[in-house]
């Protein structure tokens, strides 16, 4: 039996955002991306993914951050606020599960393909982080420890405890534990 796959169809109809990268630029991307960021095609093939995230310091110490892990295993995945583009809910930050593979993992960056998949059904945004904040919640939400979460973000895990308290009072969390739990019901 001979099935004929329609690739492009495939692409298309994934169930999750779907996007085409050659330099951190969008080259192609399918229906469910466009929907999930508010946007329509044309304002994402072309761009920069900067224009997905909520500033551009986010984006570059995410493209930092995941360098190195694309180049020794060839995939990323994490957990993100990224940025909602247009209409009503243009600006509007939401969770977002993201996970690459780059095509070369000796430039990682060179080309790729990048699924999305938007948590903000299940995970929203309650109260207004820093983009520091961000990037110690989702590590916090990975179950890393102050001193892992120092080392990949390149800062001490005292300054991660700083922010990990920071977060604790704007989550009226009581431990470490409970504001992981309040993140990820948030």
């Amino acid at each position: 039996m001979t099935i004929d796959t329609d690739y492009r169809l495939a692409f298309e109809m994934a169930p999750v955002g779907l996007a085409l990268s050659r330099n951190r630029t969008i080259m192609d991307c399918n229906q469910h991306l466009c929907d999930m960021f508010a946007a329509e095609r044309k304002q994402l093939v072309g761009q920069s993914f900067q224009v997905l995230y909520p500033s551009a310091d986010e984006y570059e110490r995410t493209g930092a951050r995941i360098a190195p892990i694309l180049n020794r295993s060839g995939t990323y995945a994490d957990d993100r606020i990224m940025t909602r583009i247009g209409g009503r809910f243009a600006g509007e930050p939401f969770w977002c599960h993201v996970t690459g593979r780059a095509l070369n993992r000796n430039m990682p960056h060179e080309s790729g393909i990048w699924c999305f998949e938007d948590l903000s059904a299940s995970r929203a945004v309650s109260a207004e982080l820093t983009p520091r904040e961000r990037e110690v919640a989702a590590y916090l939400m990975q179950g890393l420890t102050s001193k892992l979460i120092g080392k990949s973000l390149s800062i001490s895990h005292r300054t991660v405890e700083i922010y990990r308290a920071r977060l604790m009072r704007k989550y009226k969390a009581s431990t470490t534990a409970d504001l992981v739990h309040k993140l990820m019901a948030a």
